[in-house]
Order: C-alpha cells, then structure tokens, then sequence
C-alpha cells in the first residue's frame, strides 16, 4: 500500500518539523496546504516536500481538507495535524500495518492519546478516530440474489497510538468560528454532532464570556427549529450557564427546568447547586451537587458528574461545619479519575 499524507496549517513553525520528522519515512507522498500562515510554516513545509499549497481561508475545516485530499495520489490517505506526533514504537506499528492491511479496508482508526493534558474539547484522553482513508472506494455487490451494493465502509481499529500534543489551546479559535458562521443572520443548519462539540468546547474550556457570546446562537437556534431532546439538553445547558452568569435568574430557571424535566444531566445538577450556593443556601446546594455527582450522567464536560461535583459536595459540607461528611467527598474527589472510553 502507498500513502499520501494530507496536512492543513497556519503558523506551525513549532510544531510542523517535530511531526513531519515523525511521519515522513511512513509516507509515500507529503501534501500541506496552508490556509494563511505568516510564521515560517511553508518554508518549513518546503523542505521536506514540494508539494505545497496555498488556500484561501473561508472559515471551514472541512473544505481545506477536501481541498488537500484533491491533491493526493496515493491508494490510501493518511490525515494529520501538526500537533500530532508518533513515537518510535507506534512507527513500528505503522510500519507493521503498510505491509499486512487487507485491500477491502477502507477507514482505518488509530488511538488519539493525550486530549485531557491539554484541555481540548474532548472527554477521554485517548478514543479511536479514522485517520487512514482509501482514496478511490470500490463499489461492490452483494448477497445471491435481491443483491444491493455495500455502501458502509469496512473499517479496522488498529492499536497504532497518536500523541497529540498541541502548542496552546485552541479554545478561542473554535469558539470564534462558530460564532461568525452561525452568530450570522443568515446562518446555517447547526447539526446535532457540530451542536455537541461547541457545548462540549464551552463546558470544558470556555470562559463566562465565551457563555455569554453564546446565548444568543442557542436562544436562535431553539427559536427557529424543532430540535431533538438531546439537543435541547446540550442547549439549555449552556443558556442555563449563561443566564446565571448574567444573573438573569428567570431565564436561568426557565433553561435549567427545561433540562431537569426532560431527562436532565449532571450539568444542570450542577449549575442548580452553584446558584444554591452562591446564594447562601448550602442545604439545597448540597441536594444538587449530590444529584450531578451520584443520580445524573454528564452529558458535556465528564467532570461535572466526577470530581468537580466532588468537590462541591465537600466544599458545601464544610461551610456547614461537617468536616467529617466533606473529608470523605475530597478523598473522592483526589481518587477519582476519568473512565475508560
């Protein structure tokens, strides 16, 4: 099998060479496209392929990879970022799989490891992702008769390893793009998966004004389309975030009871338990930091239902004056850690 590795980048001039290092015996071809950079990213580039391209930036991931893949001409394509990084022990894997992958493979996943050091959107610290792809599917028949063609990819989990292992955060970059795209008036469908990830992103990493500039494209979007339960959760999660944060209690109440009666999250738990606290009242804080940490599943941010509603149960208790009841929740806390996937 022969490779075509397929690359976009802006202002990588730390991290490109330490990636391409990695991948580039690995590769049959190298292809970057830069989206705009105007660091020493393409001279870098430069020096290990001359197949680079400018693009011009539109606010869309997904079209500067399509664009990158036009350009490929190897049987599979290998996508990858500069923050990614293989060891020497998942080269050899790598290796390993160029010389034994069946053809009728179309997609395959590699662990992505190290998301949580880094405070990315993501709730697990390694998850499989599709990264290798056949570029020209083959179409094919099956079944004696009635045959119908097989339009599910056959894919393969494989045990290579990725290290990703970014420069900063990307926080402010994500949250601005989704807020240009779909803050517009004209703005376009938000689908339920692109609806998660940005909730996801502003309960992991956001900060109160990445909460507030975020209400009005949630409000909208409940406004203008019938959404399914899930995504009313995941949006009422956020304004309910917001709302507090403004101190706009009715609208808080109004998001957050919409979230508990439905099928509510340890978010909602949680956000109910910090109006209750910072309000002085540590009874009720307490019911609710109980529910988000022992009765409700985190649904955006994984820590809401571990040790960060923990924690609060231990805070609350020992503003109460029971330090026994909140040593044993702050033991909780420091031994709790993030499932397997």
């Amino acid at each position: 099998m022969t490779i075509s590795l397929c690359m976009i980048v802006k202002n990588e001039e730390a991290l490109l060479a330490r990636c391409l290092d990695s991948l580039k015996d690995l590769m049959d071809e190298i292809i970057i496209v830069d989206t705009g950079s105007n660091d020493r990213t393409k001279e870098i580039a430069a020096s290990y392929t001359d197949k680079v391209y400018d693009y011009q930036w539109t606010n869309d991931f997904a079209a500067a990879r399509n664009f990158s893949f036009s350009k490929a001409s190897m049987e599979y394509i290998y996508c990858a970022d500069a923050d990614e990084v293989l060891d020497e022990e998942n080269r050899t894997r790598f290796r390993d799989l160029k010389k034994v992958l069946l053809p009728e493979i179309d997609i395959v996943q590699m662990k992505y490891a190290g998301q949580l050091t880094y405070n990315t959107a993501y709730n697990y610290d390694e998850e499989y992702r599709p990264k290798l792809y056949k570029r020209l599917r083959g179409f094919r028949f099956e079944g004696p008769l009635h045959e119908t063609v097989v339009t599910e990819p056959v894919v393969f989990d494989s045990d290579i390893r990725i290290l990703h292992k970014p420069h900063g955060s990307h926080t402010d970059r994500d949250l601005k793009i989704f807020r240009d795209i779909y803050g517009a008036p004209d703005a376009p469908h938000m689908p339920g998966r692109l609806l998660s990830m940005y909730a996801k992103e502003l309960f992991i990493s956001g900060t109160d004004a990445h909460f507030i500039e975020a209400a009005p494209i949630m409000e909208s979007i409940l406004l203008k389309e019938d959404r399914s339960a899930e995504d009313v959760l995941t949006i009422s999660c956020v304004l309910a975030r917001a709302f507090r944060i403004k101190k706009d209690i009715a609208n808080f109440f109004k998001y957050a009871m919409k979230a508990v009666v439905s099928e509510s999250c340890s978010e909602i738990c949680m956000e109910l338990g910090t109006y209750y606290e910072q309000a002085g009242d540590l009874n009720e804080a307490h019911i609710w930091y109980y529910n988000a940490a022992f009765e409700t599943k985190p649904v955006l941010n994984i820590h809401y239902g571990g040790d960060m509603a923990l924690s609060a149960l231990a805070r609350v208790l020992e503003s109460a004056g029971l330090t026994g009841q909140a040593a044993l929740y702050r033991k909780q806390a420091e031994a709790w850690s993030v499932p397997s996937q």
